[in-house]
């Protein structure tokens, strides 16, 4: 069945402020987690929304922080979120890397004490209006292995930048740094599917087929599945991410990650403040005319629309080509949703006593 966009974010908004956000918070929350769904990325929005209410019902998150600045330079800064949502703490600290940008020419920010942010997209698209590039990332859940190891020690770690153009649509890449994110195998289960091979492997390091492979001790893979196919590169992006959001910052990184999967708790011992993110915003007039360079990057992604296809396709697509076109039509047709996800919010609505 399909909702329109304005009742899942009502639902979504008047969630939030029953645990307590502020008006400001609950819209910017809601707007921030129903942008997922919006693209395309169902596994990142309504879907989990009553993942964070179980979070903040075991005192994990903080619905009305003090988001703060703690350190800062000219051109950087650390954001400490109070707890909070992530999906409020990123859109704060993204505007902070705005701001310093606006003035240094380049911002960038690294987040302790929060939570998990949503799509890492949505938070890089906020620069595009400024006429900058914007950069985010995150680290999450360590339910990934490193290559060659059997331990779970980081998390699917997205990177997304967004670029924009003149005419053509903005140049957006949004991907987690492994084969697949845990949201997809929480699809599959949904809907009763293998995963494909080279997303998992089994508690012993063997590959697996299972979805719930992961919950039964097993970890998901970086980029590349195994070592011949280039593992090592989704291993070094993934601790790349884990490094730049928290070791930076001061918040908990590799296996000591906070846990948003309900089937994993806290490590007792953290090495530091919640969960990490990192933001950056690049003026493109810091290196050359605004106009001059979208109007390149019109050139450019022309010129890659146009490229010779394989036998199978009738298109080349631009990074973020998929989810603005989704984005298009669910906005004209409705969010589907799948009927557990669709039970698990008529629960919640019932739990919290606001109309679904």
């Amino acid at each position: 069945m399909n909702f329109t966009f304005e009742r899942l974010h009502r639902f979504s908004r008047n969630i939030f402020l029953t645990i307590g956000c502020s008006e400001t918070d609950a819209e910017i929350a809601a707007t921030t987690l129903l942008s997922a769904d919006l693209r395309g990325v169902d596994s990142h929005g309504v879907a989990r929304l009553s993942g964070y209410i179980r979070l903040w019902e075991a005192g994990r998150i903080n619905a009305k922080p003090d988001i703060k600045v703690t350190y800062e330079t000219p051109s950087t800064a650390v954001v400490d979120g109070d707890g909070g949502l992530g999906l409020v703490v990123a859109p704060y600290a993204m505007q902070v890397a705005i701001s310093k940008a606006q003035i240094a020419g380049t911002g960038w920010v690294s987040v302790k004490n929060s939570n998990h942010y949503g799509i890492a997209g949505v938070h890089a698209m906020e620069a595009l209006e400024h006429d900058m590039i914007g950069i985010s990332m995150t680290n999450a859940s360590p339910l990934v292995s490193p290559t060659f190891s059997s331990e779970r020690l980081l998390g699917t770690n997205p990177i997304a930048v967004a670029i924009p153009a003149k005419e053509q649509p903005p140049f957006v890449a949004d991907l987690a740094t492994t084969t697949a994110a845990n949201g997809k195998l929480e699809i599959l289960l949904r809907k009763n599917e293998q995963a494909p091979l080279g997303w998992i492997q089994d508690k012993d390091g063997f590959p697996t087929t299972s979805p719930n492979g992961v919950k039964d001790g097993g970890a998901l893979l970086p980029l590349g599945g195994d070592r011949e196919h280039g593992s090592h590169k989704g291993y070094a992006l993934g601790a790349i991410v884990d490094i730049f959001s928290a070791v930076l910052s001061g918040a908990n990184y590799g296996p000591w990650v906070p846990p948003f999967v309900a089937f994993l708790q806290p490590d007792p011992n953290p090495v530091g403040e919640g969960l990490g993110h990192f933001f950056g915003a690049m003026r493109v007039d810091a290196f050359r005319p605004a106009d001059e360079f979208k109007e390149n990057m019109d050139i450019w992604i022309k010129r890659f629309r146009t490229s010779k296809t394989t036998a199978d396709h009738d298109k080349v697509l631009i990074p973020g080509d998929p989810e603005r076109e989704l984005e298009q039509e669910r906005r004209a047709t409705g969010i589907p949703l799948l009927k557990p996800v669709e039970e698990d919010l008529r629960h919640l609505g019932e739990k919290f006593n606001v109309k679904f």
